[in-house]
């Protein structure tokens, strides 16, 4: 059975930014951003290239951790976990445009994760809806 064209981009978004950011492994990256890539990260340079080199130069420790993803049209966005970096793990929602099937554009808002017990309500910051109840927080 083939799979519809937003399920792939969310494949697609999920298989980069998990391979790249997790394993500095850049296949996926460069099989899947449009050579005319435009990113809109102010602390990322810009074109793929850019990307490439940003990632490239995060310790080796950092990660990515997808959490909940919405596809629609030509869009997706996800909620996930950056870690092991500098700083506090950081919390992100990206969402990337495609165009002949390959991602051309790129947004992103960041927040530092707080700890559940530092936050007010209690709750995560951070869970993954798509995960079965029992992989989910109490």
């Amino acid at each position: 059975m083939s799979r519809t064209r937003t399920e792939r981009n969310k494949a697609v978004v999920l298989e980069f930014l998990t391979t790249a950011f997790s394993s500095k492994d850049f296949d996926a990256l460069d099989r899947h951003l449009h050579p005319d890539y435009v990113q809109h990260n102010p602390f990322i340079p810009p074109a793929k290239a850019g990307l490439r080199g940003f990632i490239a130069d995060l310790p080796d420790a950092t990660r990515y951790e997808p959490g909940a993803i919405i596809a629609e049209g030509d869009l997706v966005m996800v909620h996930g976990r950056y870690s092991g970096g500098p700083g506090k793990p950081l919390l992100g929602i990206d969402i990337f445009r495609f165009e002949d099937g390959l991602v051309v554009e790129h947004w992103d808002v960041l927040q530092d994760e707080v700890a559940a017990e530092d936050t007010v309500a209690g709750n995560p910051m951070f869970t993954n809806p798509q995960a079965g109840a029992e992989d989910r927080p109490a």
